[in-house]
């Protein structure tokens, strides 16, 4: 099957937004270290191509937001498959890992299993949220999975599908910064006064609906707490002058800083944060928080008519319980998020309390070396399909 010599073996990999990106990487560094003659190819960003996959499309071309945001962009989208077809077709690679990102992927199981490619997913499509009949399509067309929430495999308990809890890869990644004093003066903060971390996202589309929201609530915190400072830790898909454009018009003072997300964040009194892995992160941290969401109101309706949780924040559905706000759509009003953070900051049993959730969470989220474990069980998979080659017998 594979086109890399006699002992060498391809993988062909697909990754959507920066969380993905950035999970794939590591995974091939994993993959790598346990098997060097393996070469990777497929769809990721900036992290995978330095982890040395040879990229076919870009994982920025298939950010979006929202449901009725994908219509605007369904043929750049539709393309990028239909290509990624062709090349699995052409190439054969011993295995497809796919990571998240469920409607462009699922597809591509189903497609890759007909061609007799096994085929193994990392980071569970969030099937427990809404359309859960996606697990018994799952169970037809992969050879294995590894999720990273602690109550996943549970969900999968009723199919044959081999699904493992592997722990969570931000474990290894989110790192606190050394120390408040050099952090702050590295990122040209000021020593004294309170620190609030503005968090709006990886992608463009959700920054655009929810950066006017976060500096609104930023500019009322400054009006109730003089010596505030506000920091801005930036996606590697996000503008600069983007931000700025919103800064300006909000006429705020917010110090922007690129490369440094978990040093912007972890000196931090408090956060407002967008839905998604950064609430992870602000937990890993113990930084309280306040997560908020937005998308067009259409994508809202549907939104509400198929997503069946009680929480939309990660921590809050690892948890179990409403551990930290959230405020979505028409309740992410400026007023009432300042109003949360300053309580949340002021608040010093409120605060403890929420420090001591967040480790609770934490602690759920497993060991560290969770690639590791998900590039052993890939390797499995692949071995498992090709008994053949002595490459495998060490």
């Amino acid at each position: 099957m594979g086109h890399s010599g006699a002992t060498g073996r391809t993988v062909a990999i697909v990754a959507g937004e920066a969380s993905g990106d950035l999970h794939g990487s590591m995974l091939v560094t994993e993959m790598k270290s346990m098997y060097p003659e393996i070469s990777f190819f497929g769809i990721g960003g900036g992290e995978m191509e330095k982890a040395g996959v040879s990229l076919d499309a870009h994982a920025s071309d298939l950010a979006m937001v929202g449901i009725t945001e994908v219509f605007s962009r369904l043929p750049v989208i539709l393309g990028i498959r239909r290509s990624f077809k062709n090349i699995l077709r052409q190439r054969r690679p011993d295995l497809l890992v796919l990571i998240d990102l469920p409607d462009f992927n699922m597809p591509l199981a189903k497609f890759a299993h007909k061609l007799g490619i096994p085929v193994f997913y990392y980071i569970s499509p969030q099937v427990w949220a809404w359309r859960k009949r996606r697990i018994f399509f799952l169970e037809k067309y992969l050879d294995g999975m590894a999720v990273i929430l602690p109550f996943e495999e549970e969900v999968y308990r009723e199919t044959s599908l081999d699904v493992r809890f592997v722990g969570h890869p931000l474990i290894d990644r989110v790192v606190a910064p050394l120390s408040r004093g050099e952090t702050v003066s590295k990122l040209g903060l000021r020593p004294e006064g309170k620190i609030v971390a503005l968090v709006p996202g990886s992608r463009t589309g959700e920054v655009t609906f929810l950066l006017p929201t976060i500096f609104e609530a930023a500019r009322i915190i400054r009006e109730r707490l003089a010596d505030v400072q506000f920091v801005l830790p930036l996606a590697d898909g996000i503008s600069e002058d983007f931000v700025e454009n919103a800064r300006r018009e909000a006429s705020l003072e917010v110090t922007v800083v690129r490369n440094s997300f978990y040093d912007a964040l972890g000196i931090a009194d408090g956060a407002i944060v967008a839905s998604g892995t950064s609430t992870l992160e602000t937990a890993l941290l113990e930084v309280p928080m306040v997560i908020i969401y937005k998308v067009s109101y259409l994508s809202y309706l549907l939104g509400r008519l198929f997503i069946k949780v009680d929480s939309i924040g990660l921590v809050n559905i690892i948890a179990g319980k409403r551990i930290v706000p959230e405020f979505i759509q028409g309740d992410a009003q400026p007023e009432i998020i300042a109003g949360e953070l300053l309580e949340l900051m002021a608040n010093e049993e409120r605060r403890k309390l929420v420090k001591s959730d967040l480790q609770a969470v934490k602690q759920a989220l497993g060991e560290p070396g969770a690639a590791g474990r998900a590039a052993a069980m890939a390797l499995e998979i692949m071995k498992k399909r090709q008994p053949r080659s002595s490459a495998w017998q060490r």
